[in-house]
Order: structure tokens, then C-alpha cells, then sequence
């Protein structure tokens, strides 16, 4: 990963903070996307720089076209373009599906969906001109089994899948490849969020008993982000701890 520049968007925190840290443990270039949480964007590209790492952190809303677009040239002007993008930013809006609004549905599909889109078209022709281009996804178990309370979230988790494997057709000649990551329940501030007795549930369906951690997530997408995935494209790569089983 030496010398790549690696894009991860939301990684002020959570799984894409995971990310951003074992990109640059590699030797990659790191960008720290965020959206309002400055001060916890700065905090991990000073981690990073202290480690001897190469970070820097780029304010943009991923809802936002001119945003991402602005970010973009900020990356060229330190970086140069981006061989590695990992779309990971995402919210939620849970509540039943009879009782959510359009707002909430809206929310959730713009963010998570729509913001991949802008933020993949914006840097699809750094990631189509590299060298070993990577882009990869980071949807969710919910997208394959449905979670009550997150018909919005699950559709646009799903909605990656498609997304995945098409643009990874498209960047076929070109050699680079595109996939998606699929984590299962994984202990970051929302699994903390979740009532102990619904944890316990959740852990019955696990057959490795326990939850996944953030360098289990982390820790696939480097190796799909390296040399050594340069013949895996389109695939979505479950880390689930066996709830497919």
C-alpha cells in the first residue's frame, strides 16, 4: 500500500476510523472524510502522523455534489488521485416501517445510497486510470436479512449489491476491481446503543459466539484495498461471524 491514496468516507470514528488506521499502518496515503466532527477527524490524522503515518482530514457531506467535488481537488492538491476509495459513511433512522416518514426514508436512501453515487462518480476516473484501482463498499448483514425497524436502512444496503457488481463490469478493462464488504453486528457506539437482553439474542444466531471487531472489518478491506485481491471483483464478502450458516 505504499504510496496509494486511500479515500474513506465517515472515518472520524467507527469502522471507517478502523480503516483509515490499518490503510496507513500499510503505507498508504489517508484521507479522513467527515461530515461535522472536526475535532475528532483531526484527532485520528494525528494519531496516524504520530505512528509515522501520512493523513489528512477533508470536510465534505456526501449528500453533496459540489461538496465531494471540492474535496476532490483538496486530495489532488495533497495527494494526487485516489487509487482506493472505500465508501463506508452512513446513518440510520430506524422506527417501523408503517410509522416512518418520507423524510426518514429519504435521509437514510440519500446518504447511504446517493452518497455513494456522488462520491463514486466524482473519483471514478482516479479510481478507472490507476494503476490497481480499488473501490469498495461497506454495506451490512441488514442488507441481506432485513432488520425490523430498518426498511430504509436495509434497502440501501441491499441497493449496494447491484451497485457493486455492476460498476465492477464497467471497471473490468481497466484492471481495477470493485467489491463490497458485508459486516455482521460489529462492537462499535450503535451495537452499545442496543438494549443487553437484544444483544444476547443477537449472539445466539452467531456461531462464532461473539461480535465481530473493528479490525475484523478493517482488516478485509485492507486486504481488498492490496496487491493481493487483484483478482477478486464484484463479490460481496460477508464477515459475519457464520449468521449465514
Amino acid at each position: 500500500m505504499d504510496n496509494r491514496t486511500c479515500l474513506i468516507t465517515g472515518s472520524s470514528r467507527g469502522i471507517g476510523r478502523g480503516i483509515a488506521e490499518h490503510l496507513a499502518a500499510s503505507g498508504a496515503n489517508v484521507v479522513i472524510n467527515y461530515r461535522s466532527s472536526t475535532t475528532k477527524a483531526e484527532d485520528v490524522v494525528e494519531e496516524i502522523r504520530t505512528g509515522a503515518g501520512s493523513a489528512m482530514a477533508a470536510q465534505a457531506d456526501v449528500t453533496g455534489r459540489r461538496e465531494v467535488e471540492a474535496m476532490r481537488e483538496e486530495i489532488h492538491d495533497e495527494f494526487g488521485p485516489v487509487d482506493v476509495l472505500v465508501n463506508n459513511a452512513g446513518i440510520t433512522q430506524d422506527t417501523r416501517f408503517e410509522e416512518m416518514t418520507r423524510e426518514e426514508w429519504d435521509q437514510v436512501i440519500d446518504v447511504n445510497l446517493g452518497g455513494v453515487f456522488n462520491v463514486t462518480q466524482t473519483f471514478f476516473d482516479d479510481i478507472k486510470t490507476a494503476e490497481e484501482g480499488r473501490l469498495i463498499n461497506i454495506s451490512s448483514i441488514v442488507g441481506k436479512q432485513g432488520n425490523f425497524g430498518q426498511a430504509n436502512y436495509a434497502t440501501a444496503k441491499s441497493g449496494l449489491f447491484g451497485f457493486t457488481r455492476t460498476i465492477a463490469l464497467e471497471l473490468a478493462r481497466s484492471g481495477s476491481t470493485a467489491n463490497a464488504v458485508c459486516p455482521g453486528f460489529t462492537e462499535t457506539d450503535m451495537l452499545a446503543e442496543v438494549d443487553d437482553h437484544i444483544q444476547e439474542k443477537i449472539l445466539e444466531d452467531i456461531p462464532l459466539d461473539r461480535f465481530a471487531t473493528i479490525d475484523d472489518i478493517a482488516s478485509t478491506v485492507r486486504f481488498l484495498a492490496s496487491e493481493d485481491s487483484s483478482y477478486i471483483t464484484g463479490e460481496v464478502i460477508d464477515v459475519n461471524g457464520g449468521m449465514d450458516l
